[in-house]
């Protein structure tokens, strides 16, 4: 394929800012973990050789989830590319060959999507002929059904769906968890950065539970268990 057909994609790095994360997650150092994970997010898109474009809460227009993610796809179409891939900064093992295969694709008219254990996606890639911006802010954003109603509004359309295999997003400290089982595709930095996190969550838990066996409280919530206290 022609490399001018591949220059008609552009990819779109839909991710706040660290300070916006942490309003949202409830992971010690969220400010440290998201600034790397962005950064390594910049990274895997740069190698793709793509054009990019990073859109934080500072340019983010609508009042929902769903309608600021499509406003902002909505926003690369019309800068005169045909083809826009997204991508978060909460799933590092995201390669650039997927990007650039996902490239591949659009060129073809098929629409990529790469979903996370979650019920959502980690990357999509969709043409501007496929694009139904008033249909698509109605999905069930932020749920586990979100991947699902994607593919069926592709699918209604006759349109088709490469799906890349599933991966793990980072929302908690259990997903973090999961993701030191494929440390080895893993950035050195991030497995440090998340191997101090997981001992830190439970050095917490370890000096923040109370047992308070002999004390006893009316109280619909405990039904003559010792109370724990979580600080």
């Amino acid at each position: 394929m022609s490399n001018t057909k591949v220059n008609t994609t552009a990819i779109l790095i839909f991710a706040n800012s660290s300070t916006e994360e942490l309003k949202h997650k409830t992971i010690v150092k969220a400010t440290t973990l998201f600034d790397t994970l962005t950064a390594h997010t910049i990274n895997t898109v740069t190698k793709s050789k793509l054009p990019y474009f990073h859109i934080t809460e500072k340019q983010q227009v609508g009042d929902t989830f769903g309608e600021r993610f499509i406003n902002a796809i909505e926003a690369v179409f019309n800068k005169g590319y045909d083809q826009v891939i997204t991508v978060g900064n909460d799933t590092p093992q995201l390669q650039a060959s997927q990007i650039i295969k996902a490239a591949k694709e659009l060129n073809a008219k098929k629409f990529v999507l790469g979903t996370s254990t979650d019920g959502g996606f980690y990357i999509m890639g969709i043409h501007k002929s496929q694009f139904n911006a008033s249909v698509l802010k109605k999905l069930a954003w932020q749920t586990p059904h979100l991947s699902k109603q994607i593919i069926r509004f592709i699918t209604i359309s006759s349109i088709e769906v490469i799906r890349f295999k599933t991966l793990q997003d980072i929302d908690t400290v259990s997903d973090i968890k999961k993701l030191l089982n494929y440390a080895y595709k893993i950035p050195k930095q991030l497995r440090i950065l998340f191997l101090g996190i997981v001992a830190l969550k439970k050095h917490q838990i370890r000096n923040n539970i109370v047992f308070l066996p002999h004390l006893h409280y009316k109280t619909n919530y405990n039904k003559g268990s010792p109370l724990i206290y979580f600080s």
